[in-house]
């Protein structure tokens, strides 16, 4: 990711590492080890930040051919990340079609309460406009469990998004959110709708939990259990790097 070699491809499917923040140990003058933020400054790149995730993305962008195509996993914080992240979300959408996010739900990584989510997008040549005209979400998270010993993520869950998805033919996509059907996973949102979002926030949702407010017909304790410890874990993790960011300040 320091450099680039000039190579250019057709493809690119990735899953980057997760963890926010990239840093390196080094020996003070004190004799003591400290981490200190490893920061990527690449003249190709529309910002510069120590979050891992937003320089993989930067360098995944630079990778593609003009007429290249991307998949890429990666956590919630680059969807709603300020600062950096919002100057790299409005590049993507600027220079390349970011037409589909794909939301995932915890449960399927080994790493517990990884949030994790899946965009699409395909590079294009240079404009004055934006090549982003809508952004299709399909949100595969509310109400839906999956856990790797018992409920792993198979293929065969992925079907209905592999068809609304339409890989034959994007232009023929047909929402089924609406107003009569709320919880409708599959959902478009046009680029002036996004840009005008504090931040220009994708981390965006719109169904609600039932486990919540059914309170009559609650998951398996097991799968409650699950989900608590996710949820601990991600507040954990969370916090872990809002320390390091207070210690790597100091």
């Amino acid at each position: 990711m320091v450099s680039d070699n000039g190579k250019r491809y057709d493809y690119v499917l990735a899953n980057p590492p997760f963890g926010k923040k990239s840093s390196m140990t080094i020996t003070n003058e004190e004799g003591k080890q400290e981490k200190q933020d490893y920061i990527i400054n690449r003249q190709d790149f529309v910002a510069t930040t120590a979050n891992k995730q937003l320089n993989f993305m930067q360098h995944i962008k630079t990778l593609l051919k003009i007429t290249g195509q991307a998949a890429v996993v990666l956590p919630d914080n680059v969807l709603f990340e300020g600062g950096a992240g919002e100057t790299v979300r409005k590049e993507l959408m600027k220079t390349t079609e970011l037409h589909t996010i794909l939301r995932l739900p915890t449960g399927i990584f080994y790493a517990q309460g990884v949030k994790a989510n899946v965009l699409f997008f395909d590079n294009k040549p240079a404009s004055k406009d934006a090549w982003t005209k809508e952004v299709w979400i399909y949100y595969y998270r509310s109400n839906i469990s999956h856990t790797l010993k018992k409920n792993p993520l198979h293929f065969d869950h992925m079907q209905d998004f592999i068809k609304l998805y339409n890989p034959n033919n994007r232009n023929k996509r047909t929402e089924t959110w609406n107003e009569e059907n709320p919880e409708g996973r599959w959902r478009k949102f046009g680029y002036t709708e996004i840009i005008e979002r504090d931040k220009t926030n994708l981390d965006i949702f719109w169904i609600k939990d039932k486990s919540l407010t059914d309170l009559d017909n609650l998951p398996d304790p097991d799968v409650l259990a699950n989900e608590i410890i996710e949820n601990i874990e991600a507040g954990l993790l969370s916090f872990k790097e809002i320390m390091e960011t207070i210690n790597g300040d100091e």
